[in-house]
């Protein structure tokens, strides 16, 4: 019995990690934001090419409630669960003197709430029903080393790579394992695609560019996260739990920058300007 449930799974990383599951015979169900009909597409493309079972739900899971709504839809279409993969999230750079209550909260209840959420439901699940199973969170090497404007969002996934060994705690006696995957640059948009989605705002050969200082000489593919998820769910991993598997081509070994055109949320000091504050 393999059935997977996966968080933001319509695109990017998400559907590296759908496909990698679907691939090794998993039934799935993925949840998705608001493009149901990029969602539709990946199902049918699941049930056709890999014959398994499929099913996409839209899901704000920022909202209270939300997550839980969505696990227990996920166990009746699947009727069982063997895997969780806390993947939806969002990535919002902000300097600490810009930073907004509501993108502060909005990131605490979608990149760290609900995961922990999540695990808490998977877990209590699977205990009931005597499963071994297993979780995967998508973390990011953001969470292993300082940027300017990522208090936040690099503080959460740091949160998240401590809370997991606790967590694992928790659950070993009861067979149950948990880890991360922390990816590094990933290559989640074509050409076509940033050009679209920022103009001029981002060169669309980012991607080469940024392979140009990554030891491996690529950027890294959602598939490449994928098979880490898959890898970390299976019996070849049943010895392994409470850690962080770093998939980044080795970017941050060296602890170089990630670019080198001056961008406010790469490595190095943040650009001194003026402040006004009022009372």
């Amino acid at each position: 019995m393999k059935k997977a449930f996966v968080t933001g799974g319509s695109r990017g990383i998400g559907s590296g990690i759908v496909r990698c599951l679907a691939a090794d015979g998993y039934d799935v169900v993925f949840t998705y934001r608001s493009k149901k009909d990029e969602a539709d597409k990946l199902v049918e493309e699941l049930t056709g090419k890999y014959g398994v079972k499929s099913m996409a739900m839209q899901a704000a899971l920022e909202q209270p409630g939300e997550g839980v709504k969505a696990f227990h839809k996920a166990i009746e279409f699947l009727g069982g669960l063997t895997l969780l993969v806390n993947n939806a999230g969002v990535t919002i750079f902000e300097s600490i003197l810009d930073l907004t209550e509501e993108n502060l909260d909005y990131l605490i209840a979608l990149d760290f709430r609900n995961y922990i959420i999540l695990m808490r439901e998977a877990t209590r699940y699977m205990i009931s029903k005597d499963i071994k199973g297993s979780i995967v969170n998508v973390t990011s090497t953001r969470s292993q080393r300082a940027y300017p404007a990522d208090a936040i969002y690099g503080g959460l996934k740091a949160g998240l790579n401590r809370a997991i060994k606790s967590i694992a705690l928790d659950v070993a006696p009861y067979g149950i394992r948990v880890n991360n995957v922390a990816p590094g640059a990933i290559r989640i948009r074509s050409a076509e695609e940033i050009k679209h989605d920022f103009g001029e705002g981002m060169p669309v050969t980012f991607w080469d560019d940024l392979a140009q200082i990554i030891p491996l000489k690529r950027s890294g593919l959602p598939e490449d996260i994928g098979n880490a998820v898959a890898f970390l769910a299976s019996e070849k991993a049943s010895y392994i739990t409470g850690i962080t598997v770093n998939v980044d081509g080795g970017l941050i070994l060296p602890g170089m920058p990630e670019k080198t055109d001056g961008s406010p949320v790469a490595w190095g000091a943040a650009e001194k300007r003026e402040i006004e504050y009022e009372i």
